[in-house]
């Protein structure tokens, strides 16, 4: 009975080792399927709303959320693409600065007795190749809609899928399968709904912030802390690297010191308290999940991934969740 019990653990290994290898080569596909998916998920509340509340037809309905949706697209695009090019450009001025800054900090040491290796140091912490890290990850994040053209056409598909799928569903004649479906597609939506909202509204928050206070690119740092949002725990902390490092070399320690705070005050305030009651607890994850996933995602399906590790995560731990024999899955993965 062990011997059988222990083949079929090695089969299930197996099984998980290959299918994982088949994402990973598939990821050209898999990933601009997955943010068609999470795009629809956003996008399906206004579809609904308008032929719902509105009367309007399904072709009327979906071609009003479509040219929203690629005006908005569009202007965030070209913002961010004139942002980038000028960080691009100024990447040698932030570099000397960053430079003097070090020199600065190591000469106050050194009148008070601690004394730096500063080659060491400088080998090891390399400013330019720090600043040129942080451009790649920016123009990362604006190549997310590299296949737009595929990504839209399946973002439409998918919300004229949904009225006949809720029919599919209610079609069911296990009554068990259909409310199991149904509780898990729910939590799906609420979750994705409630995090893009808290998400914008945290990208609001720090743009208003870094306009006030006369910093670079605030538009970009506020794209930044919306992707990054979707990542709790480390997510404001990644996000706020840069938009610390440019406001240091830009208006000075004070003023970086400032930013500093407004991001940690916004992880505290949005992350720690108001997010788990809007959310509930139920959907947490543990710091450890979180790297882990990070780790994973961001391996199985590069920074795609990483950024959609934490939704991909919750989907799974609430399909968990719902099953009886599952439960006890979902219950160390949460926080």
């Amino acid at each position: 009975m062990k011997s059988k019990s222990f083949g079929y653990m090695l089969i299930v290994m197996a099984s998980i080792i290959i299918i994982l290898a088949g994402i990973k080569s598939a990821s050209a596909i898999i990933v601009p399927f997955l943010l068609s998916l999470f795009i629809a998920i956003i996008l399906s509340p206004a579809y609904n709303f308008l032929q719902k509340k509105l009367f309007l037809p399904s072709a009327i309905a979906l071609l009003v959320v479509v040219v929203v949706f690629i005006t908005c697209l569009g202007a965030i695009a070209t913002l961010i693409g004139n942002s980038i090019h000028s960080f691009s450009a100024n990447i040698d001025t932030y570099t000397q600065q960053l430079d003097s800054y070090y020199i600065v900090v190591s000469a106050f040491l050194k009148d008070y007795g601690i004394s730096i290796p500063t080659q060491e140091i400088s080998s090891f912490f390399n400013t330019k190749q720090t600043m040129l890290f942080i451009s790649s990850m920016v123009k990362s994040m604006s190549s997310l809609f590299t296949n737009g053209f595929v990504i839209l056409l399946s973002v439409v598909f998918m919300l004229l899928e949904t009225k006949s799928f809720d029919t599919k569903i209610a079609m069911l004649e296990n009554s068990d399968a259909q409310e199991h479906i149904g509780k898990i597609i729910a939590k799906i939506k609420e979750y994705m709904m409630l995090k893009a909202l808290i998400s914008l509204v945290t990208a609001v928050i720090v743009w208003i912030a870094l306009v006030s206070i006369g910093a670079d690119y605030p538009f970009l740092w506020a794209v930044l802390a919306f992707l990054f949002n979707f990542i709790p725990n480390i997510g404001s902390i990644i996000a706020a690297i840069p938009a610390v490092l440019v406001t240091l070399v830009q208006l000075g320690s004070g003023y970086a010191l400032v930013v500093a705070l407004l991001y940690i005050a916004i992880n505290v305030i949005i992350g720690s308290i108001i997010e788990p009651r809007v959310m509930g607890k139920g959907l947490g994850l543990s710091t450890l999940v979180v790297f882990l996933s990070l780790l994973f995602w961001g391996w199985l399906l590069g920074m795609v991934g990483m950024l959609l590790s934490i939704p991909l995560t919750i989907m799974f731990k609430i399909v968990l969740h719902e099953n009886k024999n599952t439960r006890w899955i979902s219950t160390l993965l949460g926080s």
